[in-house]
């Protein structure tokens, strides 16, 4: 009998054939699928046990990933480069908590994964590993140089599954590297590796092009408790319901789609096309409550935290402290962001067009243009004169100085 380890198991391509490499090498493996949301078959029993696996492990947390993983990351405005929603790097610190505790039952302690050695979910995988299971010991093929020398790219990875009779979807003409959940799914390599040539109609799954959605315009509304979504056209939905529902409308629309270049953790750039519907409503629906409920000052300061959130979350530090303290600002920063916001999607875009909410800061006898109102702009000289004091005093010194601002 050999030792046991514990595989980060989705059926694709990099994951089939490591089930084949482990096992060829002695270990028993137990294939480990995680349901965050992936509209794929998952049931891969028979897949993983052909391909070489002891045992095969299916674990549903999509509940879990979408309330405090993607929902949370909406409630803090992260998103990574002020662009990138995350979708891949929310899931893999949930995927890993369900790998562990597998591993903790199994009595084990070996874990492997099919992240390559320049990508960003080889971090996240194991620095969530370690701040659960500090004695883990992580197995990643594609950073061994024995299974590399066998398999040194997608294509031999195509050909060595073809040749033991391992089915996958990729294709030498389609190598495609993709992850899908709820919250979004990602296209990277092929033809993506050249920054300069666009992504292909065909690779789309979440959301239709722009140009080939509906002529007319739907408006929705999207409710909020505490910055939580949690209705749609005031019904309530459970946080799966509501997120998937979401996709499907916007991804109508052609609403949600980022195609980037960006900075990953390891040092290098890379390229990556996203469909994220429903998280691209929700993040707009959410920003443009805030903008209604939240104080100004406490939006400020969680905005100057958001890049440093984004950072932590894509880096792969989601069990860390400073993470944790965050999310206690952010948590106390979402009080009383309740109310709902009315969307207008059209052809990709999702714009905010009202807003209502019971804690609403605005006041129309305060901002009001017209006549009367209960502000006293005579209190305005007063300020002014107090906020530029420092310019009148500084004014003096700079003319000695000769420094010109214009």
């Amino acid at each position: 009998m050999g030792k046991k380890v514990v595989l980060a198991y989705s059926g694709g391509l990099d994951t089939s054939v490591i089930v084949k490499w482990l096992a060829d090498k002695g270990y028993d493996v137990v294939a480990v699928t995680v349901d965050v949301g992936q509209k794929e078959d998952l049931n891969l029993e028979k897949k993983a046990l052909a391909s070489g696996a002891k045992k095969f492990v299916l674990k549903d947390i999509k509940k879990d990933f979408v309330e405090k993983g993607v929902f949370q990351c909406i409630k803090a405005d992260a998103k990574y480069e002020g662009r990138y929603l995350m979708g891949t790097s929310i899931a893999r610190p949930f995927i890993m908590k369900a790998l562990v505790e597998v591993a903790e039952k199994e009595g084990t302690n070996l874990i492997a994964h099919g992240a390559t050695g320049k990508g960003n979910d080889q971090c996240r995988f194991e620095l969530t590993a370690y701040a659960l299971m500090p004695d883990a010991q992580i197995i990643a093929p594609w950073r061994d140089e024995s299974f590399r020398a066998l398999i040194p790219g997608r294509k031999e990875a195509i050909e060595y599954a073809k040749k033991h009779g391992i089915l996958v979807s990729a294709t030498v003409e389609k190598p495609y590297s993709t992850d899908e959940n709820i919250a979004h799914k990602s296209n990277e390599a092929g033809v993506l590796e050249d920054p300069w040539k666009e992504s292909e109609d065909y690779m789309y799954k979440l959301l239709v092009p722009a140009e080939k959605a509906p002529d007319k315009p739907e408006f929705i509304t999207i409710g909020f408790e505490d910055g939580m979504p949690v209705s749609i056209n005031s019904k309530k939905h459970s946080s799966v319901e509501l997120l998937d529902k979401l996709n499907e409308i916007g991804g109508k629309h052609g609403v949600g789609l980022l195609d980037m270049v960006e900075n990953r953790f390891v040092g290098m750039k890379s390229r990556g096309v996203y469909e994220a519907p429903g998280a691209t409503i929700l993040y707009a629906a959410h920003r443009d409550l805030e903008g209604l409920t939240m104080d100004r000052d406490l939006m400020h300061l969680r905005d100057m935290l958001a890049p440093r959130y984004a950072e932590l979350v894509y880096y792969g530090y989601w069990c860390g402290r400073e993470f944790q303290a965050l999310n206690a600002l952010v948590d106390a920063s979402q009080k009383g962001v309740t109310g709902e916001v009315k969307v207008k999607l059209y052809k990709g875009s999702c714009m905010p067009v009202a807003r209502k909410s019971p804690y609403s800061l605005y006041d129309e006898s305060i901002a009001t243009m017209e006549r009367g109102g209960s502000y006293n702009q005579n209190d305005a000289t007063g300020f002014l004169r107090i906020q530029g004091l420092p310019a009148r005093v500084q004014s003096k010194v700079n003319k000695k100085l000769g420094i010109k601002f214009f």
